[in-house]
């Protein structure tokens, strides 16, 4: 399958269902789009369906048969491979008449794309010859776009064979992920996020296609989704050691965005950015020699000369002029539209009921939890079913999750066997202990709080995948959680694909009449409210460490604002009164963040 840039944004991954086979939906559009493969067992349904929606014979790979993990992922990417190339196919043949697939195709494209032009050329010509062979180079031109695939590389399970027995380390979650699409007729990328595995980065060296071919061509490419400069570096110079080249960075805000929050020591979305924009050549070279001496030392081609490194951001964007500013003035390759989409339901797997809740939501039903087994903030979503149950539970007197596919089995505090914090087992567990530790009422039900706010998160970001498309859940659980980012409370009611296409370039706007402030002092605020929480939270007694952290979050996220006051004068698509706006917004938070005193130190260990 070919595939090209015929856009210049991407949906990225979200949740475990909800892009799960969003390609199927946006690919034959040239749209890039990134499937979470790491739930095999929704994977393995999920090809099901598929296989019987297009009449396709569907063999079972069974759950505990040999290396069934890699073997379900591969399966179920070759079918999305093969089915994307038939919707091509199909499309080339169609007429260009109103209302057409193929029409909607070159409809879709940003007005400069030359495509687009030669369309509109096509539309106003005579029937005749000429016509004729114009038609039949833009069918030569469709190109599917990409379909990439995510590995949370924390996300590592060891995994056992039906007696008890581990199995080899190969067959962990991550690393059995990546055999899986390791394998598979892909020709896309592996999107790797949530921190560094360093087993994961070596087993990348296993499989040939992620090293260059004879022509000096990446047959299977990285995207490296970090959120600083300097993370990018250190993991870029760790891989290009091995020989593998990272093809993209992609960059996405600590705070606004959706998913798990990566918080950033105070450092916005802005400065990061300039960061690359200026050191983006050096960086390539840099890494672009070192990959390449690494490769000669193993024997491999070497990289053409001219590969690409490219830089692409997402995180909080809503307008189509913030759009452009990320891709004009900071060089970005591409942005990522991650929630606006899940109230596209031509695009993602939102249930019904889920879908209504987040088509009338309001600002206050957005929120960073603490709902996450990982232990890492994750945007929720009050009206969620997952969060009404998890709840419900409590009341009843029974807090946590029966587990049964434990992706996130991570807790030896109790157990020797890992086990999920999400878990009723291990919820009852640390709720004796803490009931047996006499604390102040207060501090008892802070400690409460965050027990019981962990969630099941590998039933309930899949299982509305399974609700939509009518697929019978193996266990009993209903529930549905969702991560969406708080930029999707400034987005109200459901919207075609169309419609949320031309919102992205400017021809139609999508946004609420509700008052919504430019990306990034969105960004700033939600940096200058963690900030407030991470120094309520010292009670005044901080160890040094905490000290000079909250020193450097409150000293970049000033600095943070210097420059955005600079960066203001380049909003060439904006009015006076925005700006203006914007540099009221800046002042009003500067002063906020400036009132907020740094305790120094305690001198008792805290």
């Amino acid at each position: 399958m070919q595939t090209s840039k015929a856009h210049n944004f991407h949906i990225p991954v979200m949740g475990l269902g909800f892009t799960i086979d969003t390609p199927l939906k946006v690919a034959k559009y040239g749209i890039d789009s990134v499937v979470s493969i790491i739930e095999d067992e929704l994977v393995e349904e999920m090809r099901r369906l598929h296989c019987l929606n297009n009449n396709i014979e569907y063999q079972e790979i069974k759950n505990g048969s040999d290396d069934h993990r890699a073997r379900r992922i591969t399966a179920y990417l070759n079918l999305m491979d093969n089915l994307v190339e038939k919707q091509l196919e199909g499309l080339r043949k169609e007429e260009f008449e109103s209302g057409s697939e193929i029409c909607k195709y070159f409809e879709l494209l940003p007005e400069e794309a030359e495509l687009k032009s030669l369309f509109i050329s096509m539309q106003n010509m005579k029937p005749g010859s000429e016509k004729i062979k114009l038609q039949d180079r833009l069918r030569k031109s469709i190109k599917a776009g990409a379909v990439d695939v995510n590995i949370m590389a924390k996300a590592d399970r060891i995994n056992y064979k039906t007696n008890g027995e581990e199995l080899p380390r190969e067959y962990s979650d991550a690393l059995s992920a990546l055999r899986g699409f390791a394998l598979s007729n892909l020709s896309s990328s592996l999107v790797l996020s949530a921190g560094y595995n360093p087993l994961l980065y070596t087993y990348l060296e296993s499989f040939a296609d992620f090293f260059p071919d004879k022509n000096g061509t990446l047959r299977k490419k990285i995207i490296l989704k970090v959120s600083d400069y300097r993370s990018a570096i250190t993991q870029g110079k760790i891989l290009a050691k091995k020989g593998i080249w990272i093809s993209e960075y992609r960059i996405e805000s600590g705070l606004n965005c959706g998913g798990h929050a990566f918080a950033t020591e105070g450092k916005l979305l802005g400065p990061i950015m300039e960061e690359f924009k200026q050191n983006r050549a050096s960086l390539r070279q840099e890494l672009l020699d070192m990959c390449n001496k690494n490769l000669v030392v193993k024997g491999f081609n070497q990289l053409q000369n001219d590969t690409k490194l490219k830089v692409t951001v997402q995180g909080g964007i809503g307008t189509a002029e913030e759009n452009k500013f990320l891709l004009e003035y900071y060089h970005a390759d591409s942005t990522g539209w991650g929630s606006p989409f899940l109230l596209v339901p031509e695009a993602t797997n939102v249930d019904a009921e889920t879908l209504r809740a987040l088509a009338t939501a309001n600002k206050d039903d957005y929120y960073l939890s603490h709902s996450s087994p990982l232990g890492i903030p994750i945007h929720s979503f009050r009206k969620s079913t997952s969060e009404i149950q998890r709840k419900a539970r409590i009341e009843k007197g029974r807090p946590g999750s029966p587990c049964y596919k434990k992706y996130l089995s991570t807790n030896t505090e109790f157990t020797e066997k890992p086990i999920c914090t999400a878990s009723r087992e291990y919820q009852s567990l640390k709720l004796k202990q803490l009931a047996g530790m006499k604390l102040q009422r207060e501090i008892f039900d802070q400690q409460f709080e965050k027990i019981v706010a962990k969630d099941c998160l590998c039933e309930g970001l899949g299982e509305s995948a399974r609700l939509k498309n009518e697929i019978q859940s193996p266990h009993k659980l209903k529930a549905v959680a969702i991560c969406p980012g708080p930029n999707l409370a400034y987005f109200s009611g459901t919207f075609s694909l169309k419609e949320m296409v031309d919102h992205i370039y400017g021809r139609l706007n999508l946004l609420g009449s509700g008052k919504r402030s430019n990306m990034f002092v969105n960004e700033l605020t939600l940096y200058v409210d963690h900030f407030k929480r991470e120094l309520n939270e010292g009670h005044g007694q901080l160890s040094k460490i905490q000290h000079r952290h909250l020193q450097n979050f409150k000293s970049n996220l000033l600095e943070g604002i210097e420059y955005y006051k600079k960066l203001a004068c380049n909003f060439q698509r904006e009015s006076k009164t925005y700006i203006t706006v914007f540099l009221d917004d800046l002042s009003l938070l500067r002063q906020s963040i400036s009132r907020e005193l740094v305790p120094e130190p305690s001198e008792v260990p805290v």
